[in-house]
């Protein structure tokens, strides 16, 4: 047995596993909160990653699925955690111009720092500025006594 090969026996192996989470992470593309949440419910990982190494969060995030996002947020899922290449939620969000799945994921504190590119990274090259301004807001203003 190689070294990248699963072990005997290993889950990854069954056909049938494989085409349950591929059902899974199509939900999570699709936006289909309910069904994806009846999944969660039975005890599917919010944080379940692809062999890239996608989260449920990352694909409804690039697909603009807010309320997804949102659901798999509050079970737990890791609104920070990058893909194989470095990339997070936030960044691909960001990338994408899905302004309300960017305040989920704010919301949720995913950090607009992290990952490669980041989030902030990922803002200045494609000139999106409303996210820098959004991502730092810049010192409170005078207040009023």
């Amino acid at each position: 047995m190689s070294p990248t090969e699963p072990p005997p026996g290993d889950p990854a192996d069954d056909p049938g596993v494989i085409d349950l989470a591929t059902r899974i992470f199509d939900l999570a593309r699709r936006g289909d909160t309910e069904s994806l949440g009846a999944y969660l419910a039975a005890g599917v990982p919010a944080d379940l990653t692809n062999d890239k190494g996608d989260t449920l969060v990352m694909l409804a995030a690039y697909h603009g699925h807010a309320d997804t996002v949102e659901a798999l947020c509050t079970r737990g899922a890791d609104p920070d955690r990058p893909n194989d290449r470095g990339q997070t939620p936030l960044a691909g969000a960001v990338f994408k111009g899905e302004d309300a799945v960017v305040e989920t994921l704010l919301r949720h504190g995913a950090d607009p720092r992290a990952g490669t590119p980041s989030a902030t990274d990922t803002a200045r090259m494609f000139e999106k500025e409303h996210y820098l301004r959004l991502f730092d807001p810049g010192p409170p203003g005078p207040t009023t006594a």
